[in-house]
C-alpha cells in the first residue's frame, strides 16, 4: 500500500486518543490526584476532581467505541456477542453518515462445520471455533471489532477511516480467509476449514441504521455461499433489489392466496395404451396483476417462508374438486387429479379429517384424489405424523403418487411401507431418452421394478413424439409433459379434451412391447 503521511498521522492521533481515554488511563488517575494535592493543596485537588471527568467525556472516554471492553462478550471465545457488536456497528455507522469516513462490516461463516463436528466430535469443533476467532482477531487492527454471531459465524466491523474502498475490503476478506484456512492441529490431526465472506461498505449500505448495514453484509454472505467454496461477495444494489423483491413477494403472497390470484392450472395425463385421458395434475400458478405470470420456483418458496403452505394446499384441493364436479357435469370422464402435498401439510394432525371433509362436501369418492408426494419426503420420513397421514390417506381410499422418482433415495421397503400406487419417473430420465441408450436402460430398470411390485408408472416431462413412442414400447403406463399438453386454466381443459379425443379417432395405436 502506498505511504501517506496524512494517513500515518491520523492513525497516530487515533492511537494517542485511545491511550488517553481508554480504560488503561484510569491507572494513572491516582498519581495525577496525588500530584495535584502535593503541588497545589486542596484547591488543586478539587480542580482535578472536577476537571478529570469533563476532560474524559470531551475526549470520548464514555463513548461506545472506547467502552467496548465493557460490552458483553462470548464466554467461549472472548469475542463480542451480537448485542455488543450491534451497538458498535450503530456507533460506527453514525460516524460514517457525513461521508468523510468509511467503514465496512464483514460476515464470515465456516463451511461444512456440521460435517466436521459429526466426523471429529464436538470437542474438535470447539477448538476450531476458538482458533478461528483468535486468528480473525490477529488479522485485524486494534481498533477493529470482532464478534461471534452464531455457532460458526463471525463478524467484523472495521474502524471508520478515510480510505476504505472496495479493493481494500477484498484484500482484507482474502487475508481473513487465508488465516482461517491454515491447518488446525487437534489431537495430532490437521483439520482444514474454509470460509465464505460477505461484506458491505458503509457507502453502499441500505438505509442509515447499523442494523440495515449489518443485514446487508449477511445478504452478501448468502450470495457468496451460493457461488461455491471460499467465495467472497460485496453487497450490491442488485442484491438489494432482489432482497426487496423477495420481501415484497412474501408480503403479497397472503393476499394473493385469498384474492384468487393463485389458482391451479391442469396438465393432462394420458394412457400409453389407449391414448385416453387418465387424469390431470393440478399445478399452482400465480397471475400477478402487475408482473404477470410469476414462475412457481419464485413464488412457492415465498409461500413456504411466509408459513402459508397449508393454505395453498387447501385452495388447491378446493379448486381441484370444483373442477372434478364441473367435468362430471359436462359428461367428461376424468378419473383423478393429482394434488401436491408438502411436508408441512403432511405434518398436520388434522390432515385426514380435512381431506375427508372436503371430499364429502363435494360428494366425491376418495379415489378421485391422487396425493402426490416427493420421493425425498418419503425417503426422510420416520414413523411419525407424516407416516400416519400418508397411510391414513391411502386407507381412506385416496391414490398415492410418488413424485420425481429417481431423484431421491426412497428404498423399495419404504415404497411398500407407504402403499404407493404409482411412481412418477422424473423428467431427467425421460429427456432425450429416444436417442440415449443409457437413459433407455435406466427407464427399463425402473419399469421392471415397478412391474414386479405391481405399481403403475407415469413418465413426466415427455416433450417429443419419439420419447412418447419409446415409453409406450418399454411399457410405461401413463405419460405427461408439454408434448402431450401444457398446463392450462380450467376453462381451457374442456376444449383440449374434445380436441384430443377427436385426434384419437384417426391416430394409430402405439402398442407396448410387453403387457402387464
Amino acid at each position: 500500500m502506498r505511504y501517506s503521511p496524512i494517513r500515518t498521522w491520523l492513525r497516530l492521533r487515533e492511537r494517542i486518543c485511545l491511550a488517553l481515554v481508554g480504560p488503561q488511563a484510569l491507572a494513572f488517575l491516582p498519581a495525577v490526584v496525588l500530584a495535584a494535592y502535593w503541588t497545589g493543596g486542596e484547591a488543586a485537588l478539587l480542580i482535578v476532581a472536577i476537571a478529570s471527568p469533563a476532560i474524559y467525556l470531551l475526549l470520548g472516554g464514555f463513548s461506545v467505541g472506547n467502552s467496548r471492553a465493557f460490552l458483553p462478550r462470548d464466554s467461549f471465545t472472548g469475542l463480542l456477542q451480537r448485542d455488543g457488536f450491534d451497538e458498535l456497528v450503530e456507533h460506527i455507522r453514525e460516524k460514517t453518515l457525513d461521508k468523510t469516513r468509511t467503514s465496512a462490516v464483514f460476515h464470515i461463516e465456516l463451511e461444512d462445520f456440521a460435517e466436521l463436528v459429526e466426523r471429529h466430535g464436538e470437542a474438535a469443533g470447539d477448538i476450531v471455533i476458538q482458533r478461528t476467532g483468535d486468528r480473525i482477531v490477529t488479522a485485524m487492527r486494534d481498533y477493529d471489532n470482532v464478534a461471534r454471531l452464531g455457532d460458526c459465524r463471525f463478524a467484523v466491523c472495521i474502524g471508520a477511516e478515510r480510505q476504505t474502498d472496495l479493493e481494500v475490503c477484498i484484500q482484507l476478506a482474502g487475508r481473513i480467509q487465508s488465516v482461517i484456512e491454515e491447518p488446525i492441529s487437534v489431537d495430532g490431526l490437521s483439520l482444514y476449514v474454509s470460509a465464505c465472506v460477505g461484506f458491505c461498505l458503509s457507502s453502499r449500505a441500505p438505509g442509515s441504521s447499523g442494523a440495515a448495514w449489518s443485514q446487508a453484509a449477511a445478504t452478501a454472505l448468502r450470495a457468496a455461499q451460493k457461488r461455491g467454496p471460499s467465495a467472497i461477495r460485496a453487497y450490491t444494489d442488485e442484491m438489494r433489489r432482489i432482497t426487496q423483491s423477495r420481501a415484497e413477494l412474501r408480503e403479497e403472497v397472503t393476499s394473493a392466496l385469498e384474492s384468487g390470484q393463485i389458482i391451479p392450472w391442469f396438465q393432462p395425463q394420458i394412457s400409453t395404451d389407449t391414448g385416453k385421458v387418465t387424469g390431470f395434475e393440478a399445478l399452482a400458478r400465480w397471475n400477478h396483476p402487475e408482473r404477470g405470470m410469476i414462475a412457481p420456483a419464485e413464488f412457492l418458496p415465498a409461500i413456504d417462508q411466509s408459513g402459508r403452505m397449508e393454505r395453498l394446499v387447501e385452495l388447491m384441493m378446493y379448486h381441484t374438486f370444483t373442477a372434478l364436479k364441473a367435468w362430471d357435469a359436462a359428461g367428461v370422464h376424468v378419473p383423478q387429479v393429482g394434488v401436491n402435498f408438502s411436508a408441512v401439510e403432511l405434518n398436520n394432525p388434522r390432515l385426514i379429517e380435512k381431506v375427508k371433509w372436503e371430499l364429502d362436501r363435494f360428494n366425491l369418492t376418495p379415489d378421485r384424489l391422487s396425493v402426490e408426494i416427493l420421493e425425498t419426503v418419503i425417503a426422510g420420513a420416520p414413523d411419525d405424523q407424516v407416516t400416519k397421514n400418508i397411510n391414513g390417506l391411502v386407507a381412506l381410499g385416496c391414490r398415492m403418487d410418488l413424485d420425481d422418482f429417481g431423484t431421491g433415495h426412497a428404498s423399495i421397503s419404504s415404497i411398500r411401507r407407504f402403499a404407493v400406487n404409482r411412481i412418477k419417473i422424473d423428467r431427467s430420465f425421460v429427456m432425450k431418452a429416444d436417442r440415449d441408450p443409457e437413459q433407455q436402460r435406466m427407464i427399463s430398470a425402473i419399469l421392471t421394478m415397478a412391474e414386479r411390485m405391481n405399481l403403475e408408472t407415469l413418465a413426466e416431462g415427455v416433450e417429443t413424439v419419439g420419447e412418447h413412442a419409446l415409453l409406450a414400447q418399454l411399457g410405461c403406463d401413463h405419460v405427461q409433459g408439454f408434448g402431450i399438453g401444457k398446463p392450462m386454466p380450467f376453462q381451457e381443459t374442456l376444449d383440449w379434451i374434445s380436441a384430443h379425443e377427436a385426434k384419437l379417432q384417426d391416430a394409430p395405436q402405439i402398442t407396448q412391447r410387453s403387457s402387464k
